[in-house]
């Protein structure tokens, strides 16, 4: 049983409304609350369309996919303004899509062609979008969060009004390139916020087998004098009151903190996990698909509320549906890479011939 399963009810003490009723949320419009159901729905019909793909044999490497987890991505880029950045591990579909990069540039990227948002060069674990503050998309566990805390010393280096959002799973936390980076943001006051997304297992090893922690995943934070949170991640109203909070200690006081996101994963640790469903117990899977998934909680609230409709739900869906059997149709259609793109974009600043790739002077010395 996910040893966090104890947590995944609003503690009794919660008003889950009141986050509903924090100011970021009051501010939220009809139509912006539906755009952000409309995007989870673009989630979820992607992340159906690359594993029926991949079962094909259409898609070559690993696959991670992000059902039930996508309120984590939504409600995080919701919040990003024009220096806030994002950076996360392997299972980035959802990210990627959340920051605004298009189905087509995403599908075919798995399908390892030159139309794909790394020029079929990276494929599941490998996307970005630098126009979009996205800077991937990393197969190596844990060897985001230095990067992360990179991009936030870059920002309070040049003063700007920002933050690095650092994604990670719950298996991270034990790498040693995690608390290095902890060490650094505590000692420097850099503005990145860590989110721990914490489904459960690490692989196919259980939190209560493989980390050992008092409290929390996020309370190691405490350690470093990082101040830190657990967020119920499937609660789109609570995912953005407490991650505002994040963001606004980060751009006023270029202060980190630490986020442990409660979630779970519909589906195995990747596509080739085989296990999926012998570490866990069917009943559990079908218990959080049931109580807790994002989507449905998002749809019934917003019903709630006299913002959405069956029909609009539907309509809405239907058209996420088509729009991800439209990107397995382009990436069909994409020439793969010429044999000669294999030496470029390896260092961008010698293929763009920049000041930098001359003389080996990054922005640091601007």
């Amino acid at each position: 049983m996910n040893p966090s399963a104890a947590a995944l009810e609003h503690p009794p003490e919660v008003d889950p409304t009141d986050f509903a009723n924090a100011a970021i949320n009051q501010k939220l419009t009809p139509e912006e609350k539906i755009h952000l159901l409309d995007q989870m729905l673009h989630i979820r019909r992607f992340e159906e369309q690359s594993g029926n793909q991949y079962q094909k044999g259409r898609i070559g490497g690993f696959l991670h996919r992000y059902d039930g987890q996508e309120s984590i991505a939504v409600g995080c880029a919701s919040l990003m303004g024009e220096h806030d950045h994002m950076i996360t591990a392997y299972r980035d579909h959802g990210h990627a899509l959340a920051v605004g990069m298009g189905m087509n540039e995403c599908m075919a990227e798995l399908f390892g062609k030159a139309t794909g948002c790394s020029k079929g060069k990276g494929g599941s674990m490998h996307y970005f979008a630098p126009d979009k503050n996205y800077w991937g998309g990393h197969g190596i566990v844990g060897g985001q969060t230095p990067l992360g805390t990179g991009l936030a010393y870059y920002l309070k280096f040049k003063g700007l009004k920002g933050s690095c959002m650092c994604f990670m799973g719950d298996g991270a936390i034990n790498q040693g390139a995690y608390h290095e980076s902890l060490n650094l943001a505590g000692l420097f006051n850099l503005p990145v916020i860590y989110i721990i997304e914490n489904n459960g297992y690490s692989m196919g090893t259980s939190q209560c087998r493989s980390s050992a922690f008092k409290n929390s995943l996020a309370y190691r934070a405490d350690g470093y004098n990082i101040v830190w949170d657990i967020i119920h991640g499937w609660d789109l109203y609570e995912m953005r009151a407490k991650l505002q909070i994040a963001i606004e200690r980060a751009h006023n006081e270029n202060r980190p903190t630490v986020i442990e996101v409660m979630t779970y994963r519909h589906y195995g640790h990747s596509v080739a996990d085989a296990n999926a469903k012998k570490y866990r117990t069917e009943a559990e899977i079908e218990q959080y698909k049931q109580q807790n998934d994002p989507i449905v909680l998002w749809k019934d609230r917003l019903i709630q509320e006299g913002v959405l409709t069956e029909e609009k739900y539907n309509e809405i869906d239907k058209a996420a549906k088509t729009l991800a059997a439209e990107a397995v149709t382009f990436a069909e259609n994409s020439p793969f890479p010429e044999p000669s793109a294999i030496t470029e974009d390896v260092y961008y600043e010698v293929d763009q011939f920049t000041e930098a790739g001359r003389t080996g002077k990054h922005f640091f010395n601007d």
